[in-house]
This record gives structure tokens, sequence and C-alpha cells, in this order.
């Protein structure tokens, strides 16, 4: 396996990764995570296409907690972090 494949920073800020070693972390996440702490792949898209229309949305990250949405909507414990959630 080589390098780029395996790029891991512990100590790095998302500003000191080229940007698609910090996405391709995101994922890698997404994907180690346990089947029973996500959503299904249903829920997971109709949660991701409320936080799309939310106004609330800004490059992929709530404004209000300050997550990436894609990380939190997956996780089944989770939920919007609106006064009125949408999710």
């Amino acid at each position: 396996m080589e390098n780029s494949q395996r790029w891991i920073c512990r100590k790095c800020l998302l500003k000191d990764l080229p940007e698609k070693n910090y996405l391709r972390n995101m994922y890698t996440y997404i994907a180690n995570l346990s089947e029973d702490d996500k959503v299904s792949d249903k829920e997971y898209e109709c949660r991701l296409m409320k936080c799309r229309e939310c106004v609330q949305l800004i490059n992929g990250m709530c404004r209000i907690c300050g997550c990436f949405v894609e990380m939190r909507a997956v996780i089944a414990v989770r939920h919007c972090p609106d006064n009125d959630p949408k999710w």
C-alpha cells in the first residue's frame, strides 16, 4: 500500500492536510464505523437530503454545531442540532 492511501495525521488540522486526504480520512472513518452505530443507507441519504435543504449548511458543515454533516448524519444516536430538528 502506498503512503497516500495510508495517510493519517493525528496532530494535523484540516488546513494542514491536502484536500483529498482529509476527505478520504472522513469517508474511511465512516466506512469503519460499526454497523450497529450507523443508520441505514436509506436513512443516511434522507438525512443528507434534509441537510442540503437547510440554510445552516455551508461548505459541508453545519453552522449551528460546526460538524461535518456527512459524519453526524451517519451516526444513529446523533440528531439535527437545530431548535426544530430536521431529523
